[in-house]
């Protein structure tokens, strides 16, 4: 029982340290790695929620019809759902867009503030 628990806590483990990472860090950069932390738990938790076993013993399959219509309830049966997978595959591009837009972001306050402590750019002026 809780063998099959664990993928599940450790999801919630990475969603954890990334909150962590965006809240409590006055470092622009350990924030934007909290940030990735916790894109990276939200794939995975979709990923687990999609993953389907198949039975006793037997690896699931891919979602791919062959051999006709009679074969759809088996392949219903035994396939790993598709849609969270291209969920992951459309979270990861949004992901890295936003990644790459933040760190854009912070060498531009670097460059005007001289530092990526957030706490020293709210004190700053200018």
């Amino acid at each position: 029982m809780m063998l099959s628990m664990a993928p599940y806590l450790f999801a919630f483990l990475l969603l954890v340290v990334g909150l962590y990472a965006i809240v409590a860090k006055r470092n622009l950069i350990k924030v934007i790695v909290g940030l990735m932390i916790l894109d990276y738990a939200a794939n995975l938790l979709l990923v687990l929620i999609g993953y389907r076993s198949a039975g006793a013993g037997a690896a699931p399959v891919a979602p791919i019809l062959v051999g006709g219509p009679e074969n759809v309830r088996a392949l219903a049966a035994s396939s790993v759902d598709p849609l969270p997978q291209a969920l992951v595959l459309t979270s990861i591009v949004i992901g890295l867009s936003v990644t790459a837009l933040v760190v854009a972001l912070a060498i531009r306050l670097y460059e005007k503030y001289g530092t990526f402590d957030t706490e020293r750019m709210r004190n700053l002026k200018g």
